[in-house]
């Protein structure tokens, strides 16, 4: 594994020169004017513009939602850290000027191979009426091996501990690949009495019953019965 690693920062290295180039020649594109919008020019420029953007990046963009509409006002937006485990931060976006108390919301993004910045535009929106928190998940090659495993026993742990973070009377959304942990945690609180168990649930876009609604996939699966396929 550790030689993929340096195969691919190595390939990645080489073509830091060229993927500079194509960047800076799409900074020409502003100062063509309406040539740049003649056929051929486009199409350099989307070539350019998908071999330079044609990286996997291991750092987490920010997220810059620096001021919401709230109501009738525009009201500053900071982040902060509200909880460090090994694995992923409970981050709080936080409006200190907002006089009436919002609807707590833990937001639960996908972990599976991008940042939770993904939800980027799920959280402003939601930042207009309420205290939005969401579950910042870590690059797991950062994690060190002292922190132990991650499987979906210990997902779903932190989404409980995230929710008793947040406290009674909180709400939970969940978009993707976390509704089913999302979705046990919030049974085993249920079950458990927890004060601390969501007032409200949304999942959206999560296979809770892939054949209520089966896509390619579940073709693919029931066409290929085979050992290989039940193990994938």
């Amino acid at each position: 594994m550790r030689m993929l690693y340096s195969g691919y920062q190595a390939w990645n290295d080489m073509l830091a020169p060229a993927r500079l180039g194509a960047e800076w020649a799409l900074g020409l594109r502003k100062t063509m004017g309406p040539m740049a919008e003649w056929a051929m020019p486009r199409r350099m420029f989307a070539l350019m513009d998908v071999f330079q953007g044609a990286k996997l990046t291991h750092k987490r963009p920010a997220y810059d939602i620096n001021l919401v509409q709230s109501g009738n006002a525009q009201v500053a937006v900071r982040e902060e850290v509200a909880l460090d485990m090994p694995f992923g931060n409970l981050l709080h976006f936080v409006k200190d000027d907002v006089a009436v108390d919002q609807p707590r919301v833990l937001v639960v993004a996908p972990m599976s191979g991008h940042f939770s910045t993904l939800l980027r535009n799920t959280v402003e929106t939601l930042l207009r009426d309420h205290d939005v928190y969401i579950t910042d998940w870590k690059n797991a090659r950062d994690v060190p091996l002292s922190a132990g495993r991650f499987g979906f026993d210990d997902y779903v742990d932190y989404v409980i501990r995230f929710l008793q973070e947040l406290g009674e009377g909180a709400h939970l959304v969940s978009v993707c690949q976390p509704c089913v942990p999302a979705m046990a945690a919030v049974a085993l609180m249920s079950e458990d009495q927890d004060k601390a168990t969501p007032r409200s649930m949304t999942l959206m876009g999560g296979p809770i019953d892939p054949n209520a609604a089966p896509t390619a996939v579940n073709d693919l699966a029931n066409e290929n019965r085979s050992n290989g396929s039940r193990k994938i």
